[in-house]
C-alpha cells in the first residue's frame, strides 16, 4: 500500500546534522515512524505502483546511439544557467525543460502524465508526513557525477545554500520556507518547513531544484559566467563549445541512473548538438536542408504554406500533430502596469478592447487561431462555463466586487468585432472605458486633463509579433491613441525584459493543471520588483497572492479547483494584457530518422523521449 505513514515500518533512530544558517550543529534525532515512498503527488497518490518499470509514455526498449541536431533561435555566453547574469543567455540542455536536463538533475522528476506527480532519481524514495510539515529525502547509493564521485547529502546541503546566496530567482528563494535541514544517516536529507511553507513546496524542492557538486564548483565564482564545462549527474557531458554558434552533448557511458525506472527510454541519443541561429527564418533553412533535424512550428499560416520543399517531397522530412490535454495557456500584449499610464484598469480594459481579433485572424492567419479568453481554457481550471460557487466565492471574499459579473456567472465572452478594423461598436465601447480612465478625445487625439496624448510602444522580437502590433497600432490610431513598435534583436529583448524596461510586451503564460509556485514568479507581489523574474505585467496585488496561496495550501481537489478559478476571474478581469490566440495542435517537423514513442503523455510529446532509428 502507498500510504504516508505506517505504523508497520520500522522504527527510524539515527545521527543527524542540522544546518542552519550555514552553520553545522550535532543533534539527536527523536524517534520517527516514516514508510519510504517510491513517488508523491500534489493531490492525492502517484499512478504507478512501487515496482514500476517505466513511464508509460516512454519506448523502453528503444535501441540508443545515433545523434540529433537542434535548433534554436538566441545565442549563449555561459554554462552557469542558475545565476542573474546568466539567466537568459545559458547555453541550452545545462538544465532544460524542452530538450532535457542533460548534466545537473534533481532529487525526483515529474511524470507527464499526471498532472503533478513526483518519482524518485537522485533519490530513491522519500518520506513525508500527512501535514508535509517536512520532507526525507534517500539518496540513491548509486548516484555519482560524472567525475565519479558519490552524490552525498552535504552536495544536496551545498546546492541549496549556494542558490540561496549567489542564485538567481526563482532559486534563491527555494530556502525561505525551510526551518533547518538535516543530514540523516549516509544518504538521507530532511527539509523541515516553517510557516511560510505550503503544500505544494515540498514537491518543488523535489522537482525543481538543481543538485549541484559541492566539490567541484568555487562558491567564489558561482555567480560569474562561465564556459568551464560543469560536472553533473546528468546523461551527458558537454563535447566542444562554441560560444553564440553550438554546444555538443556526448552520452556519458557511465551514467549511474540508466536503469533506474523514471530514466528507461530517456536520453536516447549518443551525441545531441544545439545550433543557434539569429533567426527563425534561417533556422528553417537549415531544417529544410537537413542540418536540423526538428523544427517546432508555432505558426498555422508557416504550417500550412511553407513545407513545400523536396525533404518533405521525397519523404526526408515529416509534419507530425500532437494534442496535449494542456489547457491553453495565454499569450498576449502584457501592459507594464509599473508605468503611471496603464495604472487605470479601465484604461486597460479600453486598449484590450481595441485590438481587433478578428480582423488579425482572418486576414494574417486565415482564421486558424482562436481567441483566447482564459489562463486556463479547455480544463477544467478555468471559469469559462463554471458559476462561482459558494468555494470561490468565499476565497474571492471582498475581491469579488472587481470580478467582472458575466466572469463570476461563467458567461463572459471577449467582445466579437466584424473583422473591419474599424468595428464602431466596439471602438466606442472602448473610448468610454478610456473616458473612465480620464482620457478625452480631443482634436482627433486621446488625451488626458492635461492634454497629454496616450501614447505608449511596445516592444517585439519577431516578424509574427510585428505583424500583430501593426494590425494593433492601425486601430488604435482611430480612437487617437499612438502606439509605436520596436522590434529589437534577441539579446536586447532579454536584457530590456529582465529589468522591466518597457511600455508593452508580447508574452506567452503557459498552463499546467497543477499551477503553483511558478504563479508567485508571474504575479506575485514578492516578484514584482525582482529583476529577472517573470512577473511582465508589474502586479503586486494581495488579493492574487491570496488565491495563490490557496492553490497551494488546497487538499482537496474540489477547493484546488475552486481556487484556481477564482484567480483565473481575477487576472481577466484585471486586464494585464490584451489577450491574444491559441490552437488546439501541437506542430512539429521532424527528418523521418527521428522516431517517437506512440503513446502521447498528458503534457503532449516529450523530445527526450525520442530516439535516432539509423542506432546500430
Amino acid at each position: 500500500m502507498r500510504r504516508m505513514l505506517s505504523l508497520a515500518t520500522t522504527l527510524l533512530m539515527t545521527n543527524m546534522v542540522m544546518v542552519t544558517a550555514g552553520m553545522a550543529t550535532a543533534l539527536m534525532t527523536t524517534p520517527v515512524i516514516a514508510e519510504p515512498l517510491h513517488g508523491i503527488a500534489m493531490h492525492g497518490e502517484p499512478d504507478l505502483p512501487a515496482d514500476y518499470k517505466n513511464f508509460p509514455y516512454v519506448n523502453p526498449q528503444v535501441k540508443k546511439g545515433g545523434s540529433v541536431h537542434y535548433g534554436v533561435v538566441g545565442t549563449y555566453d555561459s554554462l552557469n544557467p542558475f545565476n542573474l547574469k546568466s539567466i537568459r543567455t545559458t547555453a541550452r540542455g545545462i538544465w532544460d525543460p524542452g530538450f532535457g536536463n542533460f548534466i545537473y538533475e534533481s532529487l525526483m522528476v515529474r511524470s507527464s502524465d499526471e498532472p503533478f506527480t513526483l518519482y524518485g532519481l537522485l533519490a530513491e524514495s522519500v518520506e513525508w508526513d500527512e501535514n508535509r510539515t517536512y520532507i526525507q529525502f534517500n539518496l540513491n547509493p548509486k548516484a555519482k557525477w560524472s567525475d565519479g564521485q558519490k552524490v552525498t547529502p552535504e552536495d544536496v546541503i551545498f546546492s541549496f545554500e549556494i542558490l540561496r546566496d549567489k542564485g538567481r530567482v526563482p532559486f534563491s528563494k527555494r530556502l525561505d520556507p525551510v526551518k533547518s535541514m538535516e543530514k540523516v544517516g549516509e544518504n538521507g536529507i530532511r527539509f523541515t518547513f516553517n510557516e511560510k511553507a505550503d503544500r505544494e513546496f515540498p514537491l518543488i524542492i523535489a522537482a525543481s531544484t538543481p543538485i549541484l557538486p559541492k566539490h567541484a564548483i568555487d562558491a567564489a565564482t558561482f555567480d560569474q559566467s562561465t564556459l568551464k564545462p560543469p560536472i553533473g549527474s546528468g546523461p551527458y557531458l558537454i563535447k566542444s563549445v562554441s560560444p553564440g554558434e553550438r554546444i555538443v552533448y556526448q552520452r556519458n557511458p557511465d551514467y549511474w541512473g540508466k536503469d533506474i525506472p523514471a530514466k528507461v527510454g530517456f536520453d536516447n541519443y549518443d551525441e545531441i548538438s544545439v545550433e543557434y541561429f539569429l533567426q527563425d527564418n534561417t533556422l528553417f533553412e537549415a531544417f529544410k536542408k537537413g542540418a536540423i533535424d526538428i523544427y517546432p512550428d508555432g505558426s498555422p499560416t508557416h504550417w500550412d504554406r511553407a513545407y513545400d520543399f523536396p525533404a518533405l517531397a521525397n519523404g526526408d522530412a515529416v509534419k507530425e500533430t500532437f494534442q496535449s490535454q494542456l489547457p491553453t495557456g495565454m499569450l498576449g500584449f502584457v501592459f507594464n502596469i509599473r508605468r503611471p499610464i496603464f495604472a487605470d484598469v479601465n484604461v486597460r480594459a479600453g486598449l484590450s478592447l481595441a485590438f481587433d481579433f478578428e480582423w488579425a485572424n482572418k486576414n494574417l492567419f486565415e482564421n486558424a487561431y482562436t481567441r483566447t479568453q482564459s489562463f486556463w481554457q479547455n480544463s477544467p481550471l478555468t471559469f469559462l462555463g463554471h458559476p462561482a460557487d459558494t468555494r470561490e466565492l468565499a476565497l474571492l471574499g471582498s475581491a469579488k466586487d472587481r470580478v467582472e459579473p458575466e466572469i463570476l456567472a461563467g458567461t463572459y465572452q471577449v467582445p466579437k468585432t466584424d473583422a473591419s478594423g474599424a468595428d464602431r461598436q466596439i471602438l466606442r465601447r472602448a473610448v468610454d472605458l478610456l473616458a473612465k480612465g480620464g482620457y478625452r478625445i480631443r482634436n482627433g487625439k486621446m488625451v488626458n486633463k492635461a492634454g497629454r496624448q496616450l501614447s505608449f510602444e511596445v516592444m517585439t522580437q519577431t516578424q509574427d509579433q510585428e505583424k500583430l502590433a501593426i494590425a494593433y497600432q492601425r486601430t488604435l490610431r482611430l480612437i487617437g491613441v499612438e502606439m509605436s513598435i520596436r522590434t529589437v534583436d534577441d539579446s536586447q529583448y532579454q536584457s530590456r525584459s529582465g529589468s522591466f524596461d518597457y511600455d508593452m510586451i508580447v508574452k506567452s503564460y503557459p498552463s499546467s493543471l497543477s499551477p503553483g509556485i511558478e504563479q508567485v514568479g508571474r504575479w506575485g507581489s514578492s516578484s514584482r520588483d525582482t529583476q529577472g523574474s517573470f512577473n511582465f505585467a508589474g502586479t503586486a496585488d494581495p488579493d492574487l497572492d491570496r488565491m495563490i496561496a490557496a492553490m497551494q495550501s488546497a487538499r482537496s481537489e474540489e477547493d484546488f479547483q475552486a481556487a484556481v478559478r477564482a484567480y483565473d476571474s481575477l487576472l481577466v478581469s484585471g486586464h494585464y494584457l490584451v489577450p491574444l490566440y491559441h490552437v488546439a495542435d501541437q506542430w512539429v517537423a521532424r527528418r523521418k530518422h527521428i522516431g517517437y514513442p506512440k503513446k502521447l503523455p498528458l503534457y503532449g510529446y516529450q523530445l527526450n523521449t525520442w530516439w535516432d532509428e539509423r542506432a546500430q
